[in-house]
């Protein structure tokens, strides 16, 4: 009776073990059913835009023209143009060397004595060149339009050099900001305004002056 019972429960062991083997080498990558919807594989569909570069002048160096107005204190205002040069250093700092020049006029003292000259014809040409270091505050882009974006940068300017005034040449310390808009890969307009200041003696006592110098202008990168 026990041997009937042992064989019967050897049998089923063996039946049991048999089945193990058989899933333990089955393939683990083996097809599903087809319709069970497993091995559908989803590609989605997107559609790529178009990305242009801009073609930014890699060139470090700037030269250009600007024009504009200068307040010359005690000799009132007069049209003012000039030349600037510049080096770019880094993406942010800069230098710059600038000359410009003018004519003042007359100060409410010669306007209203109708006949007292305080300077010459010659004496009223006024001159400076400044050095002056750069760094660019606010670097982004301007938009117009839907379809043109422009490279665009607020900065700001300090520097010293001297002014020629009266035959006379006096130290001067300069500083102000501007406004660069890059309309190609080479050219840049600009709009700054500068304030250039000296001491003077032309009218009896020394001073402090602040000559405010408004001006517009172009340059172009190499």
């Amino acid at each position: 009776m026990e041997t009937g019972i042992h064989g019967i429960l050897l049998k089923r062991a063996g039946l049991l073990l048999a089945g193990l083997i058989t899933a333990w080498c089955a393939p683990a990558n083996a097809a599903a059913p087809e319709g069970d919807g497993h091995d559908a594989v989803v590609e989605p569909r997107i559609e790529r835009r178009a990305i242009h570069e801009p073609t930014i002048d890699a060139q470090d160096f700037e030269v250009g023209l600007y024009a504009g107005v200068i307040s010359v204190e005690d000799f009132g205002s007069s049209a003012v143009y000039g030349v600037r040069g510049a080096y770019h250093v880094t993406e942010d700092f800069f230098v710059e060397a600038t000359y410009g020049r003018t004519k003042v006029g007359k100060t409410s003292y010669e306007t209203l004595s109708g006949a007292a000259q305080l300077l010459t014809d010659s004496e009223r040409q006024f001159s400076y060149y400044d050095l002056s270091i750069g760094y660019n505050l606010f670097p982004g882009e301007a938009f117009i339009g839907r379809n043109h974006a422009f490279n665009t940068a607020l900065y700001l300017v300090a520097g010293a050099g001297a002014t020629r005034f009266a035959d006379d040449s006096r130290f001067t310390f300069s500083f102000g900001g501007g406004y660069r808009f890059l309309a190609t890969d080479w050219l840049a307009l600009h709009a700054d305004v500068r304030d250039h200041v000296f001491d003077s003696d032309l009218l009896g006592t020394n001073k402090t002056t602040h000559n405010i110098e408004v001006h517009a202008g172009a340059t172009v990168f190499f």
